[in-house]
């Protein structure tokens, strides 16, 4: 009976191990499920993002394709109209490259007028204080010791240097700098803000010294108890160089840096590089601004911008708005076109070769800085497909988890490394477009842009990455 009784007991035993074995690897086989998406189930998967409760007043823009054959995996309101933001950039860069070439580069001369020199700038949005340096070195080893007038000629570019379209509040800051022919340091300066004695007003640290004789600053900060929280609002008056510091800072917070928009970015070049000159020995009687862009003779000295595939990595992957604003000038100036609105309207005729429908944008900005701009996400997919085969246009945007604008996102995801995408972001506007190199499916393009949400910009990004990383789950079914 005891043998009985044992064989029993072990069959039980055995059962209970089968049953526990199965347990335990059901679990792994519903997760290796999970992880494997099917086309057909594309859009319930995205729906159930999309749909959530808290997302129910704004407005969803997307198409999911694949890039060769242009197969839709997912559409909603692909062909309707909306606020880009910097995805703006995207149709803007492919333009550029198209219409003047990996290779393109701007150049800054200096030219001999009598006893007098002509600096002519070409709008290099790459042009910083140590270029100046370079010119003012090589006018240096010509024997140049003394310059009667330095005269910048502002007749290369004709256009406006600030979009009539873009806010108040965002050209009084470096976003949104203005764009001529005479770019330096990327037309911004630095200051910072300090804490002082408790009661006290912020101190005020330019970067630059010299900055200070520029601006008249209206303080009406306050240095408060240790622990406070932050207030601090700086303004530009409408008048100009005029800057109004409001708000509180506590006594034990680090300093807070501002980047301000230059008011007269000619005026700002021409001061840096008379300081440049004093530097190699040079002296300077007298600075003159003019607008003739006469016929040049001899040229004294240049510096040339890097390449225009180095120019739209910046644009693209820092999502620089003067960088785009300089490269649409670019454009115009070398169809020999005088204004920005001709800008756009080449670029609008590059994308129409390039197989892009000219109804599913309007442009009136190259940057998205403007809420006036209006893409389809069709219109922004069809781009990307175009350019698809452009090693120079797609090294251009971020990558996920890697640079640029998507260097913190996608990070430990299975969506870092495999996306190139572009970002934007405005208020109530969040977008993402780019590629996808899908592991166990063919290669995508997509384009979700999201508009007039009064959420975080962080909740929808979140919800755009989810949907992104769905898409490195599709397999073939």
């Amino acid at each position: 009976m005891k043998l009985k009784y044992i064989s029993l007991l072990l069959l039980l035993l055995f059962a209970q191990s089968i049953q526990s074995a199965i347990a335990q690897t059901q679990p792994a086989i519903e997760q290796e499920s999970q992880q494997q998406l099917c086309p057909t189930q594309m859009g319930t998967a995205i729906e159930q993002i999309t749909n959530r409760p808290q997302f129910s007043r704004l407005r969803w823009g997307i198409l999911i394709q694949t890039l060769t054959t242009a197969r839709n995996l997912y559409s909603q309101d692909a062909q309707k109209y909306f606020i880009p933001a910097s995805n703006t950039k995207l149709l803007t860069t492919a333009a550029a490259l198209q219409r003047l070439g990996a290779q393109f580069q701007i150049r800054t001369s200096v030219y001999a007028s009598g006893d007098s020199l002509r600096i002519v700038g070409r709008g290099d949005p790459s042009f910083t204080d140590t270029q100046l340096q370079a010119l003012a070195q090589q006018l240096s080893r010509r024997g140049i010791r003394q310059v009667n007038q330095l005269i910048a000629d502002d007749g290369y570019l004709r256009n406006a240097i600030v979009n009539r379209t873009w806010e108040w509040e965002d050209v009084q800051v470096d976003y949104g700098a203005p764009v001529g022919n005479f770019i330096l340091n990327q037309n911004a300066v630095e200051l910072k803000l300090l804490p002082q004695q408790i009661g006290q007003p912020l101190r005020v640290q330019w970067i630059d010294p010299t900055e200070a004789i520029w601006w008249r600053v209206e303080n009406e900060s306050l240095t408060v108890p240790a622990g406070e929280t932050t207030t601090i609002s700086v303004s530009r008056d409408l008048k100009g160089a005029v800057l109004q510091i409001t708000g509180n800072l506590s006594v034990d917070a680090e300093p807070q840096s501002v980047n301000l928009a230059v008011v007269e970015p000619t005026e700002h070049f021409l001061r840096h590089f008379r300081r440049a000159l004093a530097k190699a020995g040079i002296t300077t009687q007298q600075t003159v601004v003019t607008r003739t862009n006469q016929e040049n003779i001899q040229e004294l000295a240049a510096v040339i911008s890097p390449p225009l595939a180095q120019l739209l990595l910046e644009t693209n992957q820092n999502s620089n708005n003067l960088y785009a604003e300089a490269l649409l000038r670019a454009i115009a100036a070398q169809a020999s076109s005088d204004t920005e609105n001709n800008g756009l309207e080449i670029v609008r005729t590059t994308l129409t070769t390039l197989g892009v429908d000219p109804n599913g944008y309007v442009l009136v900005d190259s940057a998205g800085l403007s809420r006036h701009n209006l893409v389809s996400p069709e219109a922004i997919v069809q781009t990307l497909r175009a350019m698809a085969s452009s090693k120079v246009y797609r090294n251009s945007l971020p990558v996920a988890g890697i640079s640029g604008t998507l260097k913190s996102r996608f990070q430990n995801t299975p969506a870092q490394g495999i996306v190139q995408a572009k970002t934007g972001t405005m208020s109530g506007i969040v977008a993402l477009s780019g590629y996808l190199n899908a592991t166990n499916y063919e290669p995508l393009v997509f384009s979700i842009l999201v508009n007039q949400s009064d959420l975080p910009a962080t909740t929808i990004r979140q919800a755009i990455d989810e949907i992104v990383v769905l898409l490195t789950r599709l397999h073939r079914c």
